[in-house]
């Protein structure tokens, strides 16, 4: 379970990522316009009635977001595996390099180091994934400590083995 991550690590993955996930999940459902807009500097672009595609769009990348939040509290509160808990936190640090240079690549080199101008979406989008890959990478080389052994209280049987 989460309790073989050290301290830090522990609470940026199984509180604030969850909070931050579910918050990307209820954003396009609460609001799918302001969603749609707020993908790009407001600088870039005025407000539009996303089309059918917006918001399709839109509600399955808040699906996504919702379903990143369950996988992540499933695998680290269901796990004393440390190679589980370190595969999960790679393939998330794998995807996080994806998420920003999609991110990169359609805002523009200009608006993506503005960080003045990042509206909330861009510090989700740039700074909190930033952010979360900086502590995966430190977690995975070790920066915060060596993972808690976490022994079962359940001897084992031979039907277990």
């Amino acid at each position: 379970m989460a309790s073989i991550l050290p301290v830090f690590p522990r609470i940026v993955f199984t509180v604030f990522e969850p909070i931050a996930l579910v918050a990307g999940y209820l954003a396009p459902v609460l609001d799918t316009t302001g969603f749609v807009n707020s993908q790009l500097p407001s600088t870039s672009i005025t407000t539009i009635s996303p089309t059918a595609t917006n918001h399709i769009l839109a509600l399955q990348l808040g699906n996504v977001y919702g379903l990143l939040a369950m996988v992540g509290v499933g695998v680290l509160y269901g796990t004393t595996e440390a190679k589980v808990v370190h595969n999960f936190l790679l393939a998330c640090a794998i995807a996080d390099v994806g998420h920003l240079y999609v991110t990169y690549a359609v805002m523009g080199y200009t608006h993506f180091i503005d960080v003045q101008g990042w509206n909330p979406m861009g510090w989700g989008n740039i700074g909190v994934t930033l952010g979360l890959l900086l502590v995966r990478i430190l977690y995975l080389v070790g920066a915060f400590g060596k993972d808690k052994v976490v022994h079962s209280s359940k001897k084992a049987t031979k039907k277990d083995i």
